[in-house]
């Protein structure tokens, strides 16, 4: 839901990689990333051929899963601006993958004819929103020391794909490479390389209508309230939930170790009750509360400068501990 950019990208290269390996093997050789072709024939349609569609079927897989989990980024973003990070870590990678190639024959002697095909470029550029701004929240622990989060999965996936193929770690780094450029504020890339409105207006009523899919009743709603103050209020929920989670978690397996029951007035009060007056604690904790936690009048300014309010700015870093990348993360997705 609300991601039909996400939707097409799993769908459209995943069904001609099948057809390809499957009934039309004999036009595989067009989709190769051929570099010797791209730089001694002058066949630049082979950057745009093999930089799109998967030759392995394993490739294939890993980048669908992966795509498939930061579709996350173009419900937050919206589709032009998913589509504009997409555009331009496309573009960027492709540059660099010729320098690397290059740089490995230079200094290695290792002559690279071809790479390994697909979309992959882009694919692993989205890893640095994703290490940046997704916040990272434990689900369990292995062995009392490895720590199981909600990302964890992702990264396993990223180390399956880099893994698949001999140069493929190639398109890797540029791939990261050219997410960082284009998430640096410095170098101002996602000003250059971004997709016109009118594009994106045009795929909005073109192909939107076939990818879209509608949204589903069987969950609830999160950040869908009549005003911002509600929208707020209710990612803030989200966030609540979370952190409460993986407090509770944590608890759970301090009382397997040390014996006891949890001490539940440890967690903080939720966060949906906090614009509601006549809020009050009927069963006060006969042990105390513990102080809040102190927040930094500077992470409060900034998130002000944004156009938050001082006490959602403080409410939210004191749930995300201090925390700045999740405090923002929650209060401006979608």
């Amino acid at each position: 839901d609300k991601a039909p950019l996400s939707k097409s990208l799993l769908l459209v290269p995943s069904a001609i990689s099948i057809l390809l390996t499957l009934l039309f093997q004999h036009y595989q050789k067009f989709f190769a990333y051929n570099l010797q072709a791209v730089k001694e024939d002058f066949q630049i349609w082979r950057l745009v051929c093999g930089r799109t569609i998967c030759l392995d079927l394993k490739d294939t897989f890993c980048s669908s899963l992966l795509i498939y989990n930061f579709r996350i980024f173009e419900r937050r973003y919206g589709s032009r601006k998913f589509s504009s990070f997409l555009l331009g870590a496309w573009m960027l990678s492709a540059l660099f993958d010729l320098l690397l190639v290059e740089i490995t024959q230079y200094i290695f002697g290792i002559t690279i004819h071809s790479l390994p095909s697909g979309f992959l470029g882009p694919v692993f550029a989205l890893f640095v929103p994703f290490y940046s701004s997704i916040p990272r929240v434990q689900v369990t622990q292995v062995l009392g020391h490895f720590s199981i989060t909600n990302k964890s999965l992702v990264y396993i996936l990223g180390l399956q794909l880099l893994t698949s193929g001999s140069y493929i770690w190639i398109l890797a780094l540029s791939g990261l490479i050219s997410g960082i450029c284009y998430n640096s504020s410095i170098l101002k890339v996602h000003r250059i390389l971004c997709v016109p409105r009118w594009v994106a207006k045009i795929f909005s009523w073109t192909l939107e209508p076939v990818f879209s899919s509608a949204e589903p009743t069987n969950e609830v709603r999160v950040g869908m309230g009549a005003t911002v103050d509600i929208q707020r209020q209710q990612r803030m929920e989200l966030l609540d939930r979370q952190i409460m989670m993986s407090q509770v978690a944590q608890m759970r397996r301090q009382r397997q170790q040390q014996g006891g029951m949890i001490n539940w007035n440890r967690l903080f009060p939720p966060l949906r009750h906090r614009h509601n007056a006549n809020y009050q604690d009927q069963r006060p904790s006969e042990q105390g509360t513990p102080p809040p936690t102190e927040v930094s009048e500077e992470q409060v300014a900034r998130l002000m400068e944004m156009g938050f309010s001082r006490g959602d700015a403080l409410e939210a870093l004191r749930a995300s501990n201090n925390d700045l990348n999740v405090a923002t993360n929650f209060l401006l997705q979608h």
